[in-house]
């Protein structure tokens, strides 16, 4: 199934007699790849049944597409054996490593943005899409450090990426603010440099307030609560200007009752649906002159 320019959540097994129950839940439902990469079990069982009346959205973890080392041929043999057995409207990466030698790490770690970077990025990016038969998007991270090796923005070495290897966007939102707020850069200005028109999906989620060591204000990408008021105000100025796109509401840690979860979804569908509103009448005043 196609996905369409509506909200969805991330599917959690525990939220799924609910799910059922209602008759009019959310537009799609994304997971994980890695925690379906067993041959069946009850993750396999809960997937199936959602994916009899939902189309879902394929997000991968652990690729590791901006690592040094070759792409596992393992892990995209377990990738592609889930596109092929669900056949997901959307599959998407992130821009980041998470592996070293035989080591798997449990965070996206961020990358220098150099011409050498960007060359190995775009190699592991072809790769996958061949391997897979599919075009995949990719994420824009949420940084904690940066690199003082670095010779190109990011969303100049985001922009480059698209057009060597024709993959689509995945613009996460809140990965923007949380970085902005993390070195000291206008969420904004980053946005209005972003390449929007390769954008075919957006990734909302709530983040975490700490302190660093000298009690600066530390974002952290948590995925544990409600959308900040901040990232749905920079969502809104996003969808106005790319236009509605499937639209992911991500919370996969300390979970809520399914109706808050779904409250977050509608907050997202009302402005998909103010902002398709007004494209639809752009384009009628348009096709009038």
């Amino acid at each position: 199934m196609l996905i369409p320019a509506s909200a969805g959540v991330s599917f959690k097994h525990t939220h799924l007699d609910d799910i059922l129950a209602d008759r009019d839940p959310v537009g799609f439902f994304e997971v994980h790849a890695e925690n379906y990469m067993g041959d069946g079990g009850f993750p396999h069982r809960a997937l199936e049944r959602i994916r009899e009346d939902y189309p879902i959205s394929l997000h991968g973890v652990c690729m590791s597409i901006g690592g040094p080392e070759p792409l596992s041929r393992d892990h995209l043999a377990r990738f592609k054996a889930l596109v092929d057995r669900y056949e997901p409207g959307l599959v998407s990466e992130h821009l980041a490593w998470s592996t070293h030698d035989d080591v798997f790490m449990n965070d996206l770690l961020p990358l220098p943005y150099t011409d050498e970077t960007l060359s190995h990025v775009c190699a592991h990016i072809d790769e996958m899409q061949s391997f897979i038969g599919r075009r995949i998007l990719l994420e824009n991270p949420s940084t904690y450090v940066v690199f003082e090796n670095s010779t190109i923005s990011e969303t100049d070495f985001i922009r480059e990426i698209v057009s060597r290897t024709g993959c689509g966007l995945l613009l996460d939102v809140s990965n923007v603010f949380v970085s902005a707020t993390n070195h000291g850069f206008s969420p904004l200005s980053y946005l209005m440099d972003y390449p929007l028109e390769h954008v075919c999906e957006i990734h909302l989620a709530g983040h975490a307030v700490q302190e660093d060591d000298e009690g600066e204000t530390l974002l952290i990408d948590s995925h544990d609560t409600r959308v900040a008021e901040a990232v749905w105000n920079l969502f809104e100025i996003v969808v106005k200007q790319a236009g509605p796109v499937p639209t992911l509401v991500e919370w996969d840690s300390d979970l809520p009752a399914w109706p808050v979860l779904k409250s977050e979804a509608a907050a997202a569908e009302r402005i998909l649906d103010d902002v398709a509103t007004t494209f639809l009448m752009g384009k009628r005043h348009a096709t009038a002159s």
